[in-house]
């Protein structure tokens, strides 16, 4: 079976994808998506405000938050370069990436030489920015999911729409009928009397996966954070399926993305305060897993590797503005409150990384030469809620904007789209005092004929979209420098 989402590509964008304002279009006509998302981002919005609210200190954490992150990046290939001898020194084995092929093909090598034919799986972002799930099924090894939503998202051939929640654009109906048809199709069944009871369901996931934690041999996982310092890795998690991926394969491959890299141990205090409380709205994980090498007495893996990956992550950190954007550390926070996420959900960004965080980080690991890709810049309206809620103060906003400058940069020189046009006409008009006064004067032409009104009806041609949603006002009958001109110069102020 192909145990990845059928509908991802291999250049990382959903097959098919339109763009983001065409899907965002479809997404808003279905009402029990919009129901869905609006009552889960409701619920973790809330859970969040109140833990938050605790902390008289959460604005000097976020502080410091942003300055560790903002080190590590300035320094990133010393604390790299720390980590791998520290992970060695430890007995892990420490490979390197340059991009997602190379990626897939050290991990299918990898279980290959463990003698594997199926593995376990953490959440893992980074697994999914790069495919493996597919990249395995395609060398006949079978990947299972083990976080619940990813579970669901897996055996309903769907492909994730949140960050934090991935199956979130899913109600409890649609999981039980999708663990009752499927479940029995790869592993032990959904019991025949199931309900959507989240303590059952939960129940019959935990049941299904048992089985595949004790026979497998190898798990794979990503990393919240890697510690310089000792060569650690930290997954944090809620459920415990985790730690069960995490110590009982004997073969434990971990994909790392390099930004993931924290200096020292101390610095984890601080992102063990922010990263739960922003993602899950709780105080603390339930499950914080630290590991260093392999166990070496049998109570953990055997033999641990390392694929500490780029796939673009040296080009973004190369942009002094764009470079922010790694300061993430993957809790969400910032999908939960947007209100454009919230209305059209995670698979109109047509990335693995959905939400304003997808908007700004997809389009410098990609590039914007897509049509998908250059349209995220603009899934946003820039009320900056997601800095607001952000706990390492990403920018989101202003790299919104930056991004948005590159989209246009990159299109210049060729067949000008009608924005575009219409700028360069504005930024030739207003380069001149006399065109523009020209231009107003002929403006006034609108206001003498509609004397009476204050307001136009639907504008003809291209503007018609615009002004079906806006009052569209009669010009003056005059302009300013008119007007100065007949009170002031008694003139008409040509």
């Amino acid at each position: 079976m192909t145990t990845g989402h059928p509908h991802v590509g291999v250049t990382g964008t959903f097959v098919g994808m339109p763009t983001f304002p065409d899907a965002a279009r479809e997404a808003l006509a279905d009402t029990t998506l919009r129901r869905n998302l609006a009552h889960a981002t409701k619920v973790i919005r809330g859970k969040r405000a109140s833990v938050v609210g605790e902390l008289d200190d959460w604005e000097q954490l976020r502080d410091a938050a942003e300055a560790i992150k903002n080190r590590t990046l300035r320094h990133l290939d010393h604390f790299l370069e720390q980590f791998e001898a520290n992970a060695t020194a430890a007995g892990a084995v420490v490979h390197w990436a340059r991009d997602a092929e190379e990626a897939n093909r050290i991990v299918v090598d990898l279980v290959r030489a463990a003698g594997a034919k199926e593995v376990v799986k953490v959440k893992s972002m980074a697994t999914q920015e790069i495919e493996l799930n597919e990249a395995l099924a395609a060398a006949g090894i079978d990947a299972w999911e083990t976080d619940l939503a990813e579970l669901i998202v897996q055996l309903g051939e769907d492909w994730p729409s949140h960050i934090l929640v991935p199956a979130i654009h899913r109600n409890r109906t649609e999981v039980r009928d999708i663990f009752r048809r499927r479940m029995k199709e790869v592993g032990r069944p959904a019991p025949d009397d199931l309900t959507d009871e989240p303590a059952r369901l939960a129940e019959a996931a935990r049941l299904h996966l048992r089985e595949k934690f004790l026979r497998a041999e190898v798990g794979v996982s990503g990393a919240n954070f890697a510690i310089a310092e000792t060569g650690g890795l930290v997954v944090v998690e809620s459920e415990g399926n985790g730690r069960m991926c995490l110590t009982l394969p004997k073969t434990l491959i971990s994909v790392v993305g390099i930004e993931k890299i924290l200096p020292t141990f101390d610095d984890l205090e601080v992102f063990l305060q922010v990263l739960p409380r922003s993602s899950t709205g709780e105080r603390e994980n339930p499950y914080t897993s630290i590991w260093t090498g392999p166990s070496g007495d049998g109570d953990g893996p055997e033999v641990v590797h390392i694929v500490l990956l780029d796939n673009h992550r040296t080009d973004v950190l190369a942009d002094e503005v764009g470079r922010s954007a790694l300061r993430c550390i993957r809790c969400s926070a910032c999908l939960n409150v947007c209100p454009v996420y919230e209305r059209v959900g995670g698979h109109s960004y047509g990335s693995v990384y959905p939400g304003p965080i997808g908007a700004i980080l997809t389009p410098q690991l990609r590039g914007t030469s897509s049509a998908v890709d250059a349209s995220l810049p603009y899934a946003s309206t820039l009320c900056g809620a997601c800095f607001d809620a952000c706990p390492v103060k990403i920018p989101i906003p202003d790299l919104l904007v930056h991004l948005r400058t590159r989209v246009v940069d990159e299109a210049r020189g060729g067949v000008p789209k009608p924005e575009a046009a219409a700028m360069k006409g504005a930024a030739w008009m207003f380069g001149s005092a006399g065109r523009l006064g020209a231009a107003q004067r002929v403006a006034t032409l609108g206001g003498r004929i509609f004397r009476r009104r204050t307001t136009f009806g639907n504008l003809p041609g291209p503007m018609r979209g615009w002004s079906a949603e806006r009052d569209t006002p009669v010009p003056p009958t005059e302009t300013f420098r008119q007007w100065w001109a007949r009170e002031h110069e008694g003139g008409d102020g040509r």
